[in-house]
C-alpha cells in the first residue's frame, strides 16, 4: 500500500507520535479513501439520503490535534476536593439560579413530563456545558473521520458517524454545520450521536430534534434520558458523611453496598458528627483514597465523636447516584451532580 506525507494547514501528519494508523510514519491516503468508500456503502445500506452522504463525504478533514487529545488524555487525578472546587463553583451555582429564573416554564414542563426535578436538570446542564456557554470548535464529522482513521476505536466511532448522519437526515440538519467536542459529544448536555438517537426528544413541537441550538429539545432530551435510566425523584443522590481516618479503603469506591445501619456499625457518622439514623436502605460509600486530609474533631454532647477522633469526608451513595454513572461513569462526576443539584434547589 502506497503512502504519502501530507501537509494540511501547516501541519505535517508524519510527525504524529501516537499509536494507530496515524502514527505509522506518513498519512495513508489509500486508507483514508477506502474509509470514505466504506462509510458511503454502510450509509447506503442504512438508507441515509444521497444528499446527506454526499455532504458528509465532501472534504472531510483529518485533525492531528484530535489524535493527540485521544492519546494524551490527562492521567493525573484531581482530589475530590479539588474537583468539586472546579465543578461546583460559586459562579456555576449563581448561573444555575439565573437559568432557573430564565427558563421556569420549560424546566417545569420537563419535570412534569419526565419526573426529573429542575435542580437536577440544571446540575447536568451546568456540568456538561456550563449552561450552553461552552462552545465546541470541531466539526463533528471531522472528529469522527479522524478517530475512525486513527483506528483505536474504529468500529465505535464509525457507528457514531453513521448515527450522526441519520440524525442530520431525519431532522434536515446541515451535517457540515454540526459542531461539538473532539470526542464527538454535542449540544447543551453533550450527547454522543447514538445517545441522541435513542433518547432525543422534541421539546418545542416543531417535529425536529436539535439539541445544539434549541434549549427546549436539549432539556427534554436530558429529561427523557434520565427518566429512561430510572431516575426516582423521591430518592437522594448522595449525602455527605464522616468516616474514621483509618477506614477500610476497599469499601470507599462505591461498589460495596450495605444498609445504612450496617455503615453506621462500621463507624460512619452524619456530616455533623451525629449517629446515622438506622435504616434498611442499601447504599454504597465513596471517599477519596488519595486524599489524606483528615480532621480531628472534638467530642461534645451534640455529636458522637470520640474525643480527638480523626475523620474524613465521604458520601453515602443512593440508587440515583448509580444512574448518574450510566450517564458518566465517574464517582467524582456523580458527587458533583449531587452537590450542585443540592445548591440549586
Amino acid at each position: 500500500m502506497k503512502s504519502f506525507s501530507l501537509v494540511f494547514c501547516g501541519v505535517v501528519f508524519s510527525v504524529l507520535s501516537s499509536s494507530g494508523y496515524a502514527a505509522r510514519g506518513n498519512f495513508d491516503f489509500d486508507r483514508w479513501n477506502d474509509m470514505q468508500a466504506s462509510i458511503r456503502t454502510d450509509a447506503q445500506k442504512d438508507n441515509i439520503s444521497t444528499d446527506t452522504i454526499d455532504a458528509t463525504l465532501k472534504n472531510p478533514v483529518f485533525i492531528p490535534r484530535i489524535v493527540y487529545n485521544d492519546k494524551n488524555q490527562s492521567e493525573f487525578k484531581l482530589t475530590l476536593r479539588d474537583y468539586l472546587s472546579r465543578t461546583v463553583s460559586n459562579d456555576r451555582v449563581r448561573n444555575g439560579h439565573n437559568m432557573s429564573k430564565t427558563y421556569p416554564t420549560l424546566l417545569g414542563k420537563t419535570e412534569a413530563k419526565y419526573g426529573i426535578p429542575r435542580n437536577v436538570i440544571l446540575a447536568f446542564w451546568g456540568m456538561e456545558s456550563n449552561y450552553g456557554t461552552v462552545k465546541k470548535a470541531y466539526r463533528l464529522k471531522d472528529a469522527f473521520f479522524t478517530l475512525i482513521y486513527d483506528g483505536r476505536r474504529e468500529a465505535f466511532f464509525k457507528q457514531q458517524l453513521l448515527s450522526l448522519m441519520k440524525t442530520a437526515d431525519k431532522n434536515k440538519l446541515d451535517i457540515n454545520n454540526i459542531y461539538g467536542s473532539w470526542a464527538g459529544a454535542m449540544g447543551h448536555f453533550q450527547f454522543i450521536p447514538t445517545t441522541l438517537a435513542q433518547y432525543g426528544a422534541d421539546g418545542n413541537g416543531d417535529g425536529k430534534i436539535d439539541i445544539i441550538n434549541n434549549v427546549s429539545d436539549a432539556m427534554f432530551s436530558a429529561g427523557n434520558y434520565l427518566n429512561k435510566l430510572g431516575w426516582n425523584k423521591n430518592e437522594k443522590i448522595a449525602i455527605k458523611v464522616l468516616i474514621p481516618a483509618d477506614f477500610d479503603t476497599d469499601l470507599m469506591n462505591g461498589d460495596k453496598k450495605y444498609t445504612v445501619t450496617q455503615w453506621a456499625d462500621r463507624g460512619v457518622l452524619n456530616a455533623d458528627g451525629t449517629s446515622l439514623a438506622k435504616s434498611d436502605v442499601v447504599v454504597g460509600l465513596v471517599a477519596d483514597t488519595d486524599d489524606d486530609a483528615a480532621s480531628s474533631l472534638v467530642a461534645s454532647p451534640d455529636n458522637d465523636i470520640a474525643d480527638g477522633q480523626s475523620v474524613k469526608v465521604a458520601y453515602l451513595t443512593y440508587p440515583n447516584f448509580y444512574r448518574i454513572k450510566r450517564w458518566n461513569n465517574s464517582n467524582w462526576y456523580a458527587i458533583a451532580i449531587a452537590e450542585l443539584s443540592d445548591k440549586l434547589k
